[in-house]
């Protein structure tokens, strides 16, 4: 009996496997959709991925994903820098802006503190987040972490950290259901846990 196998599709079907919440049978039909595509759209896709690898970096202030020096919200001068949004992730940062409800800037961890999985302080952007306290021009950091024990934990190492520098920390309020993430919070959701934050 014959393999029936192409070895470059099975290639293609295991790399889209390897993504977030992508199984065997959604990634043989991305596979399929790629063979299908015309070859100036397979090339346009592939450069669009190669592009988005190269180019977009981390913002030189929030640490955001930006193709330029500064990501779009901290080269606005309307926003209130004085006031300071901690996410763990980009997808957290865009969620809190849908509720058109924030006029800060923010910073972005790109993860939290899970000691169980190796990560350390030193593996996420805190020195970075220090690294702006360096003038009286922040008066809030708003903890908006992930509630769950990585992010509740990563909020008090931080809280903890910025205390003596005398600025307010507060958290958001608990409209977020535990162990959620809020880039799958509605923008209602988003908005009355930033209306309804509270110091820690």
């Amino acid at each position: 009996m014959s393999n029936y196998n192409v070895a470059p599709l099975e290639v293609l079907v295991e790399q889209f496997e390897r993504m977030p919440g992508i199984g065997h049978k959604t990634a043989q039909r991305l596979a399929y959709y790629v063979l299908n595509l015309s070859k100036a759209d397979a090339e346009a896709l592939a450069k669009a991925v190669t592009d988005a690898h190269t180019k977009i970096h981390y913002c030189a202030e929030c640490c955001n994903l930006t193709d330029k020096e500064l990501c779009p919200v901290c080269a606005n001068p309307a926003r209130d820098k004085s006031v300071i949004c901690v996410v763990e992730t980009p997808r957290d940062a865009s969620a809190i802006e849908k509720t058109h409800e924030y006029n800060g800037v923010y910073h972005i961890l790109h993860g939290s503190i899970s000691p169980l999985n190796g990560i350390g302080p030193d593996n996420i952007t805190i020195k970075q987040l220090l690294a702006r306290f360096n003038g009286d021009d922040v008066k809030e950091v708003i903890m908006a972490t992930n509630p769950t024990v990585e992010g509740d934990a990563t909020a008090l190492y931080i809280s903890k950290l910025l205390k003596p520098l005398g600025v307010k920390v507060t958290r958001l309020a608990y409209g977020i259901p535990v162990g959620g993430d809020l880039e799958y919070a509605d923008e209602y959701t988003l908005a009355k846990a930033l209306e309804g934050r509270s110091e820690i």
